[in-house]
This record gives structure tokens, sequence and C-alpha cells, in this order.
């Protein structure tokens, strides 16, 4: 991982549910803790207590150096005014940038990173993208994006020239539902050889 980030501007995602520790998909406590430490750039994508209890206002007991970044995936139907606001407060209180899931066109919202996201970990592509114009938020794309689809999908993206955004991919760098560092590569060598 280090020598990928050395190599392209990777930001690793990390999943955690304090429920789910330690099964597929969710790094134990002494594994992350060795991420945090690493110097690699990490975003915690938390799941479950720890993201609803974010999303209500409420600080978890949790330790989130290390990253620079807090996806709170506290529901697939969005979020409202008042969540939107208590994770902005989250990230000032913890100096981390809050990133929240759309599931249409992006917010106009500075309050957040914006994550258009209908697969929710699935890998389902979406029947269409929606545009990302330079006055948007910083905004990423995910569903059904790795190594056999990433060229497909930059080609088809909105995207207006000089704007920076993110891809996220989950079941697409797995193999046998284990994290694989060579479908990793593969997309960046394809996603970084092509002009955004």
């Amino acid at each position: 991982m280090q020598a990928l980030s050395r190599q392209y501007p990777v930001e690793w995602g990390i999943l955690i549910d304090t429920a789910r520790e330690g099964i597929p998909l969710f790094p134990d406590h002494k594994a992350r803790q060795a991420m945090q430490r690493s110097g690699l750039r990490l975003s915690a994508h938390v799941c479950g207590e720890l993201a609803q209890a974010i999303a209500e206002g409420r600080d978890p007991d949790f330790d989130f150096s290390g990253y620079s970044r807090v996806q709170i995936n506290h529901g697939r139907a969005g979020s409202s005014e008042q969540e939107i606001q208590n994770c902005y407060l989250f990230g000032v209180r913890n100096g981390v940038r809050p990133a929240l899931q759309s599931q249409g066109v992006f917010p106009n919202d500075g309050r957040a990173d914006w994550l258009y996201d209908v697969s929710f970990g699935n890998g389902v592509k979406p029947a269409t993208w929606p545009p990302l114009q330079h006055a948007h938020p910083f905004c990423g794309f995910s569903g059904g994006i790795g190594p056999a689809s990433i060229k497909d999908v930059l080609q088809v993206l909105a995207i207006a020239p000089d704007t920076p955004y993110w891809l996220d991919m989950e079941s697409s760098v797995r193999t046998d539902n284990q994290f694989d560092l060579s479908k990793c590569r593969r997309v960046c060598e394809v996603a970084f050889q092509i002009p955004a």
C-alpha cells in the first residue's frame, strides 16, 4: 500500500463498524492501529452505531487520529439538514473532513464531501452518473468501478475540466472477498494515464 501510494495519490478507505470488527471487510483494532500509524492517506468509512451517533450529533468514543476524512454511512435515504450539520460539526471538532452519500445530483453544500453512491458496496454500476461542475464541493463516484470498468467509466463521467474528484471502490478490488492490492494497482495504472 505504501509503495502504491508513493506512485499514485491514493486514499485508502477503511471500513469501520465496531459491531462487525474483525470479520471480512472490517479490519480489527490492531490492523486499524497499524494503518493509522502507517503514514498512508486514510479515510474512515464508518457504519453502524458509530455512523448513527455522528449523524445524531453525538461524539462516539473512537480514535480518529490518522484519518483525514470520515465517510459517515448512516443510512441509505440520504442526509437531513440536521444530519449534515451534525456531521459537519463532528468534522470540525475532530479535525477531519466529513463525507456523505448522495443518490442523485451532487448537493451544492460545502459542509461535506459528497459521494454518489447507489451501490452501497455491492459493485452495482448506476445507469447514469450525475454531472460534476467546478462549483460543486469535493465529490466522488462509486458503483461497479474496478480494473475491468475503470477506462469506460472515466470516459463517460461528465466532469468539468480541472475539477477535482475521487473514485470509490470496494467489491471490485477484492478477490474471494479479500482486499486485492494487484487490482488497485491495475486501476491506478489505467486511471492516471487517461486525461481528466
